[in-house]
C-alpha cells in the first residue's frame, strides 16, 4: 500500500451520493472494478481475482458477493457496511502481513480458503484456485463482511487461535 495511503481506506458513504442509490452502487462498483477487474492485487506473489459470472446488472457475482447478504444467491439484499467498505477489500489484501490484518488458513471441503481479518471487524475470504487448462495459480475473493455479531466473532478468535497453536 502507498505510504500517502489512508488506512484504512475512507468509507464510501450513500450520503455521499444525496441518498441517491443508483449513483451510489454505481460509485461503489467504480471502486471495487478499479481494484479487482481493470487491476488486481497480489498476495504470496499470486494474483487476487474475482468470480465474475454469472454478470447481474452488468456487475459480476463477486461485487454482488461483497455487498450484498443473504443465503439464496439470487435473491441476496444490499448490505450498506459493506458497500462503504468496499475500498476495504484491496486495502485489507495489500496488508495482510501487517498487524491489524489476521490472517490463517482453513478447509471448506476441498477447499483451502485465507481469512483475512481487519481488527475483528471486517474479514475478507480468498480461496485457491488453479485454472485447469494451464494450471495458474490465484486466489479467488470469495466475499467481504463485517463481523459484528459476537458469536461470528467467538467462531473466527476459536479457528484463527487453533490456528496459531497448531
Amino acid at each position: 500500500m502507498n505510504e500517502s495511503s489512508p488506512w484504512p481506506p475512507p468509507l464510501i458513504q450513500l450520503e455521499h451520493y444525496g441518498g441517491d442509490w443508483r449513483q451510489y452502487i454505481s460509485a461503489v462498483y467504480s471502486a471495487f472494478h478499479h481494484d479487482f477487474i481493470r487491476t488486481q492485487p497480489q498476495l504470496d506473489g499470486l494474483w487476487v481475482r474475482c468470480r465474475r459470472d454469472p454478470i447481474c446488472d452488468g456487475k459480476e457475482a463477486g461485487f454482488w458477493h461483497c455487498t450484498s447478504e443473504g443465503q439464496d444467491e439470487a435473491n441476496r439484499a444490499p448490505d450498506l457496511r459493506r458497500c462503504e467498505r468496499i475500498k476495504w477489500i484491496r486495502a485489507i489484501i495489500e496488508n495482510a502481513g501487517g498487524s491489524d490484518v489476521d490472517r490463517w488458513t482453513n478447509r471448506r471441503g476441498s477447499e483451502v480458503r485465507h481469512p483475512l481479518w481487519f481488527r475483528e471487524e471486517f474479514l475478507v475470504v480468498l480461496a485457491e484456485r488453479i485454472r485447469s487448462r494451464d494450471a495458474f495459480r490465484y486466489y479467488q475473493l470469495i466475499t467481504a463482511y463485517c463481523t459484528q455479531e459476537e458469536n461470528r466473532k467467538r467462531g473466527l478468535r476459536r479457528e484463527r487461535d487453533a490456528h496459531r497453536n497448531g
